[in-house]
């Protein structure tokens, strides 16, 4: 069967931002993975007339409504009886639910009050889902007219493994697919340059298909395929994969792999090397990235943040001449910076980043935003100048994460180098 879902979460504290929404994260992921397309969230709070109301704008556009949230004890909880009631289907009590929940109160030895086997009564005919993490089962109602309602409870530790568990096995069986997609990162391109260059192919890709997605000074391009089989799914997205590593091999920096930092430290694992880093308008920002790398030990011991020419001078071994001709900010600098911390630390690479950060300091010789970012190994040595200036209120920190995000990106590719 084909379905078209929409995730309705039911909770006056969603409205209010008293808690984070992460029930529609985990059903979003697990309907794309069995294939199921999701076309709306919706968030409604616990009011049964505007219950209602959503109820039926989202089953005017789709066939699949799964639900979070009230299907509690007490005089809110009313999911389950707007749902019943919009299929035409009366409560009755579930003996097995009712049993379970009078057992999970005579384990806890605490009393149980009648208004807990209101979470008992279920619609007639439907599949109920046990809640083995708490009192509130869930349901599944399947209706004549094609449209099914999954009801699930609001708290995650209960959502969570019923939805996993019971529902996605149900959906899998019954939507006949899969979904699976790998993640393809760029580095060193626009969102708009890369779809540009993409924008026929995608438009007439169907499946598989192409999806750009913009990070902060990346491009993360989905391939996602839809196939009865994870296999085939596989099958179908390698081709695609591979055309696009052909095409942007110097802007790819990995397929599937957590960010830039993590692909520069597998860079440096795999040819067996070690680097040193050594920052000035970074402020250790890179070594705080490539520390966030769980192995990272294996190729980073050495980081050193030289903020003040002196420090610049006495510890990196950067000469006076240099700072007073071409000043703190320039490739010679960079350059001697990164020779420097090689030196001392004997790394195989090092890694310097000087420049203007701002919001003050820049003049119309070395504006904000100006940055250079040498390089340092027996094999490749090299310094790059960026201009990371935007515009931006507020854009001190962007420019350091890019710059840091380019030092990482240099890194890699020297890593590979060799």
């Amino acid at each position: 069967m084909n379905f078209s879902a929409e995730i309705l979460c039911v909770g006056t504290e969603i409205l209010l931002g008293n808690i984070t929404n992460t029930n529609a994260t985990v059903i979003s992921q697990g309907l794309a993975s069995v294939g199921v397309g999701l076309y709306h969230h919706t968030v409604v709070g616990d009011n049964p007339q505007r219950l209602k109301d959503a109820l039926e704008i989202a089953f005017a556009r789709n066939n699949l409504v799964i639900t979070t949230g009230g299907l509690g004890p007490t005089y809110d909880d009313l999911t389950k009886e707007t749902i019943a009631a919009y299929f035409g289907k009366k409560l009755v009590m579930h003996a097995e639910s009712e049993e379970a929940i009078r057992s999970l109160f005579a384990r806890w030895g605490r009393p149980m009050t009648e208004n807990n086997l209101k979470q008992a009564m279920m619609p007639e005919g439907c599949t109920v889902l046990p809640n083995a993490n708490g009192t509130a089962p869930g349901c599944i109602i399947e209706g004549a007219d094609g449209k099914t309602a999954i009801m699930l409870p609001g708290p995650p530790r209960e959502m969570a493994p019923m939805f996993r568990d019971q529902v996605l096995p149900w959906l899998e069986q019954r939507s006949g697919r899969v979904l699976r997609s790998h993640n393809v990162h760029f580095f060193g391109i626009g969102e708009s340059a890369l779809e540009a260059q993409l924008r026929d192919k995608m438009e007439q890709m169907e499946n598989p298909t192409l999806a750009p997605y913009a990070k902060d000074g990346e491009v993360m391009l989905r391939v996602t395929a839809a196939a009865p089989t994870p296999e085939e799914a596989e099958v179908m997205m390698a081709p695609v994969i591979e055309k696009l590593q052909e095409h942007f091999a110097d802007l790819i920096y990995g397929v599937d792999v957590n960010d830039l930092q993590t692909a520069a430290v597998q860079a440096l694992q795999q040819k067996g090397l070690t680097v040193a880093t050594a920052e000035s308008c970074t402020g250790g920002f890179v070594s705080k990235r490539i520390t966030e790398v769980p192995g990272s030990s294996e190729v980073f011991g050495f980081g050193m943040v030289t903020y003040a020419n002196e420090a610049k001078m006495k510890l990196l071994g950067v000469q006076e001449e240099t700072l007073r001709q071409y000043g703190a900010v320039s490739a010679q600098t960079a350059a001697e910076m990164a020779a420097g911390a090689r030196a001392l630390s004997g790394a195989d690479i090092a890694l310097s980043v000087t420049g203007i950060a701002g919001p003050g300091g820049g003049s119309t010789e070395k504006p904000v935003g100006l940055v250079y970012i040498g390089v340092d190994s027996p094999w490749h040595s090299e310094v790059v100048e960026l201009n990371l200036n935007r515009g931006y209120a507020q854009q001190r920190e962007r420019i350091r994460y890019i710059a840091g995000s380019h030092a990482l990106d240099l890194l890699r590719r020297t890593a590979l180098k060799k």
